[in-house]
């Protein structure tokens, strides 16, 4: 009997053996699909802007804030009253107002695609940054199979070891009972339960 037993044993112990080495596998893999998701969301993070694109973007903030609104209005509304205030020749804008249309059509002109320009570049960055929640969120779903695949592998062991030790037991019910045969053969006398 004690030979069994270090039998059941060693079995034992070579049966946790393989669990703990395909936990390792799992692990493994695990590690290296994360480090392969890492090297895809590594990306310089000192972007080093042209001038052109420095400038873009000071123009489109302050083109898009409620002081350049306030400034435009106040300089439209004294260019309005300086002229309709002057009299005869000394007015330089008169009435319909032509410089001003053009100056504000300049302005519109040069504006709208330093805008545009900006704008293009925030379009890029967020581009960039959904593709890393994209591989972020990636990196999450393998985490979750990864932690299916754990337990999953934990289940079928515990379940092969219940198994095994469901055997063993039956095992030593028989033995028990054979013994108790022998008893009851022997003496002529039923054993007490």
């Amino acid at each position: 009997m004690h030979k069994s037993k270090a039998k059941y044993i060693n079995e034992l112990m070579d049966t946790e053996n393989d669990h703990l080495k395909k936990l390792n596998e799992i692990v493994v893999q695990s590690l290296e699909q994360e480090k392969l998701l890492l090297q895809s969301l590594a990306e310089p993070k000192n972007e080093q802007l042209t001038l052109g694109q420095r400038l873009a973007d000071r123009v489109a903030r302050f083109g898009g804030s409620w002081k350049f609104i306030t400034w435009f209005v106040a300089v439209l509304c004294i260019w309005i009253v300086i002229n309709l205030l002057l009299v005869g020749r000394s007015r330089f804008d008169p009435y319909p107002f032509i410089l001003l249309n053009l100056l504000l059509s300049c302005l519109a002109a040069i504006q709208a695609p330093v805008i545009m320009m900006s704008q293009n570049r925030q379009e890029e960055k967020d581009r960039k940054r959904n593709e890393n929640d994209y591989v972020v969120n990636l990196k999450a779903e393998i985490e979750i199979r990864t932690l299916h695949q754990k337990i999953d592998l934990l289940i079928q062991e515990q379940f092969k070891k219940l198994i095994e030790s469901q055997a063993e037991q039956i095992k030593l019910l028989q033995t028990i009972i054979r013994e108790e045969k022998k008893k009851t053969n022997g003496n002529g006398d039923k054993p007490v339960i």
